[in-house]
């Protein structure tokens, strides 16, 4: 049975982006192609390995036991690759990192600037993603190093400290709150409230637990950047809560004020993960190592 990478790949991009036209986008590669790529693998295995349906495509149970095999040969192929491109210069290593907003907002991008700019022979595909969905795909195979908060499910995982995520109310100067002995995330989230767009990690996290108080927050605006957060509480329309790294830029260019929370699940670790580190190639090991968590946040 013969399947090359690019087959290989494509058919991970599939199952990964949940449709055969954007598995086909992520795999650089024109549909037309792609799906005669996906029908010769079908031919080749014998059975069908994707059932196609309206709202994308899911693999069969054949599907699924490829799938198993993809990620172990590509990680293979990874690390032939990574411990070759010490002997020669053609070759280049792709390191696949999720990270969540927390630490996309903070450090991660000093660090890897400084990893990307040491190891020109390297790239690295970055996604932010939720912390719930990093641990998981880590476990899979999918991505070889993961940046997420130690309150999910994190068993099965290799991890190491990278710091703290700490949020903080962010109030338009003179807010009373400001004052305030301690104010708690439910004396914020009774207030009119600005609200990044749905589908933030850290917008997600603050909404469970506006409602776990039963004070589903009541927004005034949503907007997708956090610079236009912040001007939004410039001007009185409410108050937020973000991540010290993003409420300190806000801070450094607005007239808004920051009062860190007391609540404990608004101090969490910040953790750097991998499925196993003698498994990973050679150039994902470096950028690993690269990300040193005894600097501070």
């Amino acid at each position: 049975m013969r399947f090359d990478l690019v087959d290989l790949k494509l058919f991970l991009a599939i199952l990964e982006t949940g449709s055969l036209t954007a598995g086909a986008a992520r795999a650089n590669m024109a549909l037309p192609s792609a799906s005669a790529r996906v029908r010769g693998m079908e031919e080749v295995a014998g059975a069908a390995l994707l059932v196609r349906r309206r709202t994308g495509a899911v693999p069969t149970p054949a599907g699924e036991a490829l799938a198993h095999h993809a990620r172990i040969i590509l990680e293979q192929a990874d690390r032939m690759r990574g411990e070759l491109s010490r002997y020669g210069r053609g070759l280049k290593g792709h390191v696949r990192l999720w990270s969540n907003t927390a630490a996309l907002s903070a450090r991660l991008p000093q660090d890897l600037a400084r990893f990307l700019a040491r190891h020109p022979e390297v790239d690295v595909d970055l996604e932010e993603r939720p912390s719930r969905e990093i641990a998981p795909a880590l476990r899979a195979g999918l991505i070889h190093i993961g940046l997420l908060s130690d309150v999910g499910d994190i068993s099965g995982l290799e991890t190491r400290p990278y710091g703290e995520d700490v949020l903080v109310a962010v109030l338009p100067q003179g807010h009373a709150l400001a004052s305030a002995a301690r104010p708690c995330f439910a004396d914020v989230a009774a207030l009119p409230y600005v609200g990044l767009t749905a589908g933030n990690a850290i917008q997600h996290l603050i909404e469970a637990h506006a409602l776990d108080l039963g004070l589903p927050l009541n927004y005034r605006v949503r907007v997708n950047r956090i610079e236009a957060v912040g001007e939004m509480i410039q001007a009185g329309v409410g108050v937020a809560v973000l991540p010290t790294a993003d409420a300190r830029r806000v801070a450094a260019r607005m007239r808004v004020e920051t009062v860190e929370l007391p609540d404990p699940w608004a101090r969490r670790k910040l953790l750097v993960a991998v499925r196993a580190r003698d498994r990973l190639p050679e150039f994902a090991r470096q950028a690993l190592d690269a990300l040193d968590g005894s600097a501070s946040c």
